[in-house]
């Protein structure tokens, strides 16, 4: 996940201010940190890292293509910024050396006479590769800041490790670097104190020590735009349980952008969102050894076209919902999925494909989960399987129990006894096609028999009933009515391609595999 400072702002010192720095190509003739070696690839380093205040340089890495020049990011970006990628015979790469701040935290809301570090913007272009320089680096956007990450369909900003970038990877590793910390001010359920889901409600985000605090009262808060990027081999376990995700989310805003995002080989949840806001397109997760989607702190998300697959050596949930720990905290989680393909391909025992707690609500609609060694569904605690009425408070902010509309299921076992929501009502809740929220479902299969080639729909797929989602439209996120369940309809439909890596249990058919480095 995205990960919060280590530092607090008074800890750092200012690389400087002023208007927007680009980095340009670098100039081929400047005094060389280390000497450019002469071309024996693909990719020959730069002679020199772009000038911009802060950055190093960090030497000439050997890669498997050749040589690039490392530049290290500075602690903390204090001007907006862009980072542009090279020519493959001047080429850089961005090293993320500990913990690398956009901006300063601007705190739960926005006061005239903030400084310039408090605005900042950091803009990756199309193509650029980053890489954490050890295991405990990670980037994070604080609040007030932005990131402008946007590659493109055939040429995607990479997120990876050290060990990665050297080619020393395989399909098996993870847990080589953080991963990227978005963090913002919009209403948070959880805090130490202050009301929850008012201004005075913030907490700190997991996995740091000092720094990264989230949460505010602006509902629209703009942590900024991330498309076309992959993440690899992220979630650095600084301590035992507290593991960072390759994409965590904090407090986010509605007017925060995500699509077309890619986690691989994360060695906790492929990502993971406290409170706020997340609307996401196109998310596809491969081989998270925990969870490969984590909602928390009351968030309200949405996302569609999602392609789940996790390791059959490794893996809990492919969805795990919760809540704060005082269950009628406002705001309530409420996360809305349509049109997503799920493969859990470990049988660890009782790691139920889809665990919802905590009094959260869940909608799923025209989903397809393929969990052959597993259980399907566990609900645990009756909070969350409850109706409106039977809400002790915040009545308004419950849905009823989960919804399922189209929801097509192969498991071991569809639904798990737990000691407060047995089998038989989750099995209820299941067959129900409404809730306190949402009516004129479709019927849902817990019998189903998939006929999935990789993720994409087969015959029993393409027959499948599916459900028009727009009900589930709110916060400014408009679901798709595209007439057919999962994430990918055919063969012809190839979303995936291009800007994801391949690997031994998901070929995107993208020709570039995720364990072979960036610069091969």
């Amino acid at each position: 996940m995205l990960a919060l400072a280590a530092c607090g702002p008074e800890e750092i010192s200012s690389p400087g201010t002023g208007g927007d720095i680009i980095i340009e190509n670098p100039a081929p003739t400047p005094t060389p940190g280390t000497p450019t070696p002469t071309p024996s690839g693909t990719y020959t380093a730069a002679a020199s890292c772009p000038s911009i205040s802060g950055v190093s340089d960090g030497g000439i890495i050997n890669v498997p293509g050749g040589t690039v020049r490392s530049c290290v990011l500075p602690s903390t970006f204090t001007s907006s910024t862009t980072l542009s990628d090279t020519p493959d015979d001047a080429k850089v790469v961005y090293e993320i050396s500990g913990a690398v701040n956009v901006g300063d935290d601007a705190d739960a809301t926005y006061e005239s006479g903030e400084t310039p570090a408090t605005n900042v913007t950091l803009t990756i272009q199309p193509g650029v590769v980053l890489f954490g320089g050890t295991g405990n680096s990670y980037l994070v956007v604080n609040r007030g800041n932005k990131i402008n990450a946007v590659g493109s369909a055939n040429d995607p900003i990479i997120f990876t490790s050290r060990q990665n970038i050297l080619g020393n990877t395989s399909d098996s590793d993870d847990g080589q670097w953080g991963g990227v910390i978005l963090l913002g001010r919009a209403p948070i359920s959880d805090c130490p104190s202050g009301t929850p889901g008012t201004a005075d409600c913030e907490n700190q985000i997991e996995g740091v020590s000092s720094g990264g605090f989230f949460g505010g009262g602006t509902d629209n808060d703009n942590s900024g735009v991330m498309k076309y990027f992959q993440i690899r081999y992220s979630g650095f376990a600084i301590a035992k349980d507290n593991e960072l995700q390759s994409l965590t989310t904090g407090g986010t805003g509605t007017g925060t952008e995500v699509d077309y995002f890619q986690s691989f080989n994360s060695s906790d949840d492929g990502m993971e969102f406290f409170g706020g806001y997340m609307n996401m397109k196109h998310a596809v997760v491969v081989g998270a050894s925990d969870d490969s989607i984590d909602t928390d702190f009351g968030v309200q998300a949405n996302m569609q076209y999602v392609i789940a697959v996790q390791r059959a050596s490794t893996g809990n949930g492919i969805i795990e919902a919760d809540s704060s720990s005082n269950q009628n905290n406002p705001p309530r989680q409420d996360t809305r999925i349509a049109n997503a393909t799920f493969l859990q391909l470990s049988d660890t025992p009782d790691a139920a494909a889809w665990k919802f707690r905590g009094g959260a609500d869940l909608s799923l609609a025209n989903v397809v989960l393929e969990a052959k060694g597993n259980e399907c569904i566990d609900i645990d605690q009756v909070e969350t399987n409850q109706t409106r009425a039977d809400a002790a408070t915040g009545s308004g902010d419950e849905n009823g129990h989960p919804f399922f509309s189209a929801v097509y299921m192969q498991c071991s076992t569809p639904f798990t006894d737990d000691s407060d929501v047995n089998a038989a009502a989750v099995e209820a809740s299941f067959k129900a096609t409404s809730n306190d929220e949402f009516s004129g479902g479709v019927a849902s299969d817990a019998a189903f028999t998939s006929t999935l080639t990789n993720f994409v729909n087969g015959t029993n797929e393409s027959a499948a009933v599916s459900w028009n989602p727009t009900p589930f439209n709110r916060n400014g996120f408009t679901f798709d009515n595209v007439g057919y369940v999962g994430a990918v309809r055919d063969a012809n439909d190839t979303w995936y391609r291009g800007w994801t890596c391949d690997s031994s249990i998901a070929n995107f058919g993208s020709g570039v595999s995720c364990s072979a480095s960036p610069f091969n």
